[in-house]
Parts: structure tokens; sequence; C-alpha cells
């Protein structure tokens, strides 16, 4: 029985990852910075570590109460909306120690096992925001093009110990607490002259063309997981999908 770790999995793609994984027959490693087993299955299984990614200690626990396993997902990250004229760089940092360097510790932490045993995943969760330009989120798009150069360079790195690391891109996922999650760092950072057009944006959103289920990256995720391929990136929802056609 192969075993997957998956961060960030309090809510969103991260919970529907885990439980897909664990549909699958699974063992399945659900770390969040707070543990709630209320919304997943209830399993010898199933087990949920707590783990902060910007904390080396947090990071060192969690592996050594998870034991070996097979595959690491990077799903856990921050979201921010906003113009960035406005957004203090300490933002930006916040930003980029979770969705950059909190990857980047997470996957160095693992690599030592997987290069021993000649084998192993690392599927990193990014987002269409990669494949085409869009506005007010220019501090969230910087930090996920870094974890899709830094994904591209390392699966070559890899590719002599027979471990393999992928790319999953969402599409746009209005019932995640993306927004919610992130409402208190995006205080003040639509200053006035910025309304008219945000507003505009906003609205944009609300009548997407197309959108992004959470069962949409959990299957891309487990795709990305399974493929012995050298494919390197897997959009996920249909909206990420005919953006990467486009790409």
């Amino acid at each position: 029985m192969k075993t997957v770790l998956i961060t960030g999995c309090s809510s969103g793609y991260g919970l529907e990852t885990a439980r897909h994984f664990h549909a699958q027959g699974w063992s399945v490693v659900a770390t969040m910075r707070t543990p709630r087993e209320d919304t997943l299955p209830r399993s010898d299984r199933m087990h949920v570590v707590a783990l902060d990614v910007t904390k080396p200690e947090s990071i060192t626990a969690a592996l050594e109460a998870s034991g070996p396993i097979d595959v690491l997902v990077n799903n856990a990250g921050i979201g921010l909306m906003g113009a960035f004229e406005a957004t203090p760089m300490a933002t930006v940092r916040e930003v980029f120690e979770t969705n950059v360097f909190g990857v980047m510790a997470m996957t160095q932490a693992v690599l030592p096992q997987f290069r021993a045993r000649k084998s192993g995943v690392v599927v990193n969760v990014t987002s269409s925001a990669t494949l085409a330009p869009m506005p007010l989120v220019a501090v969230y798009t910087a930090s996920k093009v870094a974890i899709e150069g830094f994904t591209a360079s390392l699966a070559f790195e890899l590719e002599a110990f027979n471990v393999r690391v992928k790319l999953v891109e969402p599409g746009y996922g209005p019932s995640t607490r993306f927004t919610s999650n992130g409402s208190a760092r995006m205080e003040g950072l639509f200053p006035e002259a910025y309304a008219p057009f945000a507003q505009r944006i906003f609205a944009s959103f609300g009548q997407p063309a197309a959108v992004t289920r959470e069962s949409d990256v959990a299957e891309g995720v487990w795709l990305a997981a399974n493929d012995t391929s050298a494919k390197l990136r897997y959009p996920a929802g249909p909206d990420a999908v005919a953006l990467a056609r486009l790409a």
C-alpha cells in the first residue's frame, strides 16, 4: 500500500485530494496547521498531522510522524489579490514564505528518502495564473511562476534517481476559500484609484465562463502522481485546460 503526504488539507483542493487518494486505497497523511479530523474519513489509512510548512521544526516533526512516503503533494498555499502598488513588502514576503519557500523546504526534506529508494513523486500545485496574465494577482502569480521554474528544473535534476516531479495547474475555483482565507491580508490593497478597474475584474469573476471544482484538482493530482511518463504539466479544470491549449 502506497502512502501520500498532502499539505494544506484543512479545506479546498487539499481536503478533496486527501479524500480521493483514500478512496483509491492509499494511506494518506493529511497535514494542516491546525489539525481537524471531522471532514476526513475515519480510517486506519487516514492520518491527520500538524504541519506549518514555514517552520523547519514542524516539517521535521511531521515527517517523523508520517514515516516513509511514496508521494509528496505540495498543495498548501496562501492567496492574495490587490494592487501591487499598495502591497507591503512584508505581505509579499509572507506569500513567498508559504507558496515558494514552504514548497522548497518540504521537497528538500523528502528527497533523501526518495533518492535512496530510487522512487518517489513530488507533485507541486500551482495555478492557471501561470498560463495567462491576470490582473490584481501579481504577487500571487509571481510565487506560482517561481514554483513552475523550480519544478521544471528539479524534474531534470532528479531523473537519474527515478524520482518524478510534476505540476498541477488548477483553474479558478470559486467554491474554495481562496478569498475568505486571505481577506485580512488583502485589506487596504485596493486604493481608490484602482476601484473602477477592480470592480470590473470582480464582476467578471462573478460570471466565469468555466470554473474548476475541487474534484478536478484531486483527479489531476492523482493522475500526476501515478503517471510514469515524462509529462510535467497537468492543467486541472476546464478553464485551466482551455488556457493551456492557448499557451
